[in-house]
C-alpha cells in the first residue's frame, strides 16, 4: 500500500513538474517581444524545413521582403502583411503568408495584448 501511494505521488510530481517547465514564458515588454519575434523568424527562415519547402516550389526566387506580423496573446501569428517587396511572385507571397500564419512562437503575451512587428527578410 505504501509503495502504491509513493508511486502515485512520484508520477503526479513528475507530471506536474514537467508541466510547469514546459510552459512558455509570458512577455510584457514590446521591445522584448520585437527581439524575440525577430530572433525566432531568423531561425524559422534558416531552418531546413523552410528551405526545403521554399526550394521545392520557388528555388529561383530571390529578393527582399518587408512584412508586418501581428502576434496575439497565445503566441500565434494573427496577421501577415507585405509592406514592401522586390519579389512580385504572388504565389510565393501567398506561400510566405501561409507559412508564417501557421507559426506559433515560443512565448505568450499578456491577456488581450497584441503586437505588430516589422520584419525584413532576404532570399
Amino acid at each position: 500500500m505504501k509503495i502504491r501511494i509513493a508511486f502515485v505521488f512520484l508520477v503526479i510530481t513528475l507530471f506536474y513538474s514537467e508541466h510547469i517547465w514546459s510552459q512558455r514564458p509570458v512577455l510584457t515588454d514590446e521591445e522584448t517581444v520585437s527581439k524575440m519575434v525577430t530572433t525566432e523568424m531568423h531561425e524559422v527562415f534558416q531552418s531546413s524545413d523552410f528551405i526545403k519547402k521554399k526550394n521545392k516550389r520557388f528555388s529561383e526566387i530571390t529578393g527582399n521582403m518587408t512584412i508586418d506580423i501581428t502576434v496575439i496573446q497565445s503566441g500565434k501569428v494573427a496577421t501577415f502583411f507585405k509592406v514592401d517587396s522586390t519579389i512580385n511572385d504572388i504565389d510565393f507571397i501567398n506561400f510566405m503568408s501561409e507559412y508564417i500564419l501557421t507559426h506559433k512562437f515560443k512565448f505568450k503575451l499578456e491577456k488581450k495584448k497584441r503586437y505588430k512587428i516589422r520584419y525584413d527578410i532576404s532570399f
